[in-house]
């Protein structure tokens, strides 16, 4: 940063999160306290979703986008997609080499997918785009306009694309002691480690072992047609596996002797040359056949050598054609039930406030009824301003509650978490550790390297600083909160004691990584 020393720069960095720490420390402490019972904060939880946090999309995305920053929107959704993408990646990998309770095998994925894209950096940008290196006047709406592109891609693919639903499956099913999954863990490590080894070695020598096999294949041919016991016209079946099912006809045709058959390259099985092993298993083709033409068979020969169908045959057709269409009508339900939970997700309040806003924000008559647009005349009220302007200014206010409300809430989930003190060694520390790695140290290495290529191909413009700063910065976010009151509602004891030792060290950690990453960034802007 020019004309910015280093220690300055360090503490634009740690001022915003003392600010965050403050308020998230409050509401740990009252709900310590008792002050702050779950009831009430289930009652806040619902005031923020449904009246808070929607009135402050409203506010901050009609002022901030217009026709020439929209193009920011599809930048946004796909650094989004592949945030939630990696994550899960980095969740899934650590889930193949680490053990997990069983009860979270699937919320582990949920844990690395969904960050915290809500509450905490939208408290983190509005103090640090009002002030110096950034532009209080435009930033601070643009950047929670930015924002809001994350919240609802979290929002359309943690409810209506079913997200949430890999944490009921947890819950599906009897529990597994830890002591098995551990087991389990280290035999599935050894034999991947094994197979590794084992497949290096092969690969070292790939064109021997083909030549070896050719080799071999050419002797037990030749071998074979000397003694005579395979006809001329298979020998194109053996050397060419994709040949069609050759029958014989009579009992008097030559067939393999064994020996041949258990060579490495034939199977013990019958295969798709469709020579017999031995004459016992004509015997019995030629009985099937026999028993095939007996009376007994479901057809009836016609006059000129067909079959007709009998009424067993007219009974299976039904019963085939109503076991198509069963099927059929359950996979529309199921479509059908899909589409009406999508559209009822998207019809969430802070869903419809982010929808609703971009129309109106883009639209010049629209916008022109909240605020003053430049060029577009509107009929003002009598106080001077806009007809509509007392909505936006009311959206603004209730708006303003909903950083230190959702802080607060916060601390009281974190306060809620329980801990166990004297049972570390019990708790799947590699996982733990691995997880919060992921999240807050390889995930913002990775955001920088996205962003800075996203830029040189032109794809996020150069010269929109907040835009750079907001896809970089969301990178280092922690597991959402949202996941704690999903968890404790489908564990069916309203409990969530495997998710807390994967949440508090993610936040802990946050302090450290976030100010180091916006320090960076910071420096690399501007």
């Amino acid at each position: 940063m020019i004309g910015i020393s280093a220690g300055a720069v360090i503490w634009i960095s740690c001022r915003p999160l003392i600010r965050l720490m403050i308020c998230v420390l409050s509401g740990y402490f009252i709900t310590k306290a008792d002050i702050f019972p779950p009831v009430a904060t289930r009652s806040t939880g619902q005031l923020l979703l449904n009246i808070l946090f929607p009135c402050l999309m409203f506010s901050r995305i009609i002022p901030a986008f217009n026709t020439s920053n929209i193009h920011a929107l599809g930048p946004l959704i796909l650094v989004s997609v592949l945030y939630e993408l990696i994550g899960m990646l980095i969740a899934w990998v650590i889930g193949k080499f680490f053990w997990v309770p069983h009860r979270f095998r699937y919320g582990l994925l949920v844990a690395g997918c969904w960050g915290n894209v809500g509450d905490l950096p939208t408290s983190v940008l509005l103090s640090l785009t009002a002030a110096e290196p950034f532009h209080k006047d435009t930033d601070q709406n643009l950047s929670i306009a930015y924002i809001s592109a994350f919240i609802l891609v979290f929002m359309v693919t943690l409810f209506p694309c079913g997200g949430h639903k890999l944490i009921a499956l947890d819950y599906v099913g009897p529990d597994v002691e830890s002591e098995e999954i551990i087991e389990a863990m280290r035999i599935k490590r050894k034999k991947l480690f094994h197979t590794t080894i084992r497949q290096l070695r092969h690969h070292k020598q790939p064109e021997t072992q083909e030549t070896d096999l050719e080799n071999h294949r050419e002797k037990s041919v030749t071998r074979a047609c000397s003694t005579g016991t395979l006809r001329l016209d298979q020998v194109e079946h053996v050397h060419d596996p994709n040949a069609g099912n050759h029958t014989p006809h009579d009992d008097g045709e030559t067939v393999i002797h064994t020996d041949i058959m258990s060579s490495p390259i034939y199977s013990p099985t019958p295969t798709e040359i469709g020579v017999m092993h031995n004459r016992s298993e004509f015997a019995e083709a030629k009985n099937k056949t026999t028993s095939w033409d007996s009376p007994q068979s479901n057809h009836s020969p016609g006059r000129e050598g067909g079959v007709l169908p009998t009424t067993n045959d007219q009974v299976s057709t039904l019963s085939s054609v109503t076991s198509v269409v069963k099927p059929a009508a359950r996979r529309f339900t199921q479509v059908y039930s899909y589409a009406r939970d999508f559209v009822k997700s998207l019809l969430m309040p802070v869903s419809m406030s982010i929808i609703l806003s971009f129309p109106i924000a883009l639209v010049k008559p629209l916008k022109a009824l909240f605020m003053v647009v430049p060029g577009t005349n509107m009929p003002s009220a009598p106080d001077g301003q806009p007809p509509l302007a007392f909505i936006l200014d009311t959206a603004s206010f209730i708006g303003a509650a909903s950083v230190p409300l959702g802080l607060i809430c916060l601390g009281s989930a974190l306060a809620r978490l329980n801990l166990p003190r004297n049972q570390w060694r019990t708790l799947p520390l590699g996982a733990i550790a691995t997880l919060a790695l992921g999240k807050l140290v390889i995930m913002p290495v990775l955001g920088v390297l996205i962003c800075q290529g996203l830029v040189k191909v032109g794809v996020i413009a150069a010269e929109d600083k907040v835009l750079r700063f907001v896809c970089i910065f969301l990178s280092c976010l922690p597991t959402a909160t949202t996941q704690v009151f999903l968890t404790q509602v489908y564990s069916g004891t309203g409990s969530a004691e495997h998710l807390s030792a994967f949440l508090i060290p993610q936040y802990i950690l946050m302090v450290v990584t976030m100010t180091a990453l916006t320090a960076y960034t910071l420096q690399l802007i501007f």
